[in-house]
């Protein structure tokens, strides 16, 4: 068996080029009005709960300023993205992928094994027994899975122009287009973080094995 299945492989390489011109390109539009709000309104700078920073070029795409570039591609990144993400769900479903690797159990939320798997993980451990990752990764996964990756897909589709009169009921869940808009900039950063720490510890564990696995599926 490999460690990774196909699905997985080809599904983590396309995500991985749609995050980055996402994020990137999304850094390009938040320049174009750097505040936050909260609600269906917001436009002058008294009323952000938060103002953002201007992004340099280097960190944007394209490495200027430029709002209708940007917006194609975020744009032509976003439908893979999202199809992708739905794909990969169906086909953990399917393959038993997360019902195997990614479900946790009641023991493994006990305040002792949590610390337990805190204290490891500081230490560089990460051997565990059973199954193919240990608690904190399985959370860490299930948030990216499970919250960051489709909160990005709903909260964009909430702030796109156009999209608003189709489904009224998704702007009005996420609390106003302004909070939409405010989550869609969260979740992104929350994926920079993930993949921060993500890359650091392969960095840790092997990176070579690590990105050979994930082309090739290693061994299970």
């Amino acid at each position: 068996m490999k460690k990774h299945a196909l699905s997985t492989r080809i599904w983590h390489w396309i995500n991985l080029i749609c995050v980055t011109v996402l994020f990137m390109s999304g850094l390009n539009i938040s320049n174009a009005h750097r505040f936050l709000y909260w609600g269906d309104y917001g436009f002058a700078a008294e009323h952000a709960w938060m103002a953002v920073p201007r992004f340099p070029g280097w960190m944007t795409i394209p490495g200027h300023y430029n709002l209708a570039v940007a917006r194609d591609w975020h744009i032509l990144m976003a439908w893979p993205f999202a199809v992708g993400l739905l794909v990969m769900w169906v086909a953990m479903l399917v393959n038993g992928h997360f019902w195997r690797d990614l479900r946790t159990t009641f023991a493994e939320w006990k305040p002792a094994a949590v610390w337990h798997d805190i204290v490891q993980h500081a230490k560089f451990n990460f051997e565990h027994s059973g199954g193919k990752f240990n608690f904190l990764q399985k959370v860490a996964y299930g948030v990216v899975l499970g919250v960051f990756l489709p909160g990005m897909v709903f909260t964009g589709l909430a702030i796109s122009p156009g999209f608003e009169p189709a489904a009224p009921w998704l702007v009005e869940v996420l609390g106003g287009r302004q909070s939409a808009r405010t989550l869609h900039f969260l979740f992104a950063w929350g994926l920079f973080g993930f993949a921060v720490l993500h890359v650091g510890l392969v960095l840790v564990t092997g990176p070579v094995k690590q990105i050979r696995d994930m082309i090739t599926g290693g061994k299970a």
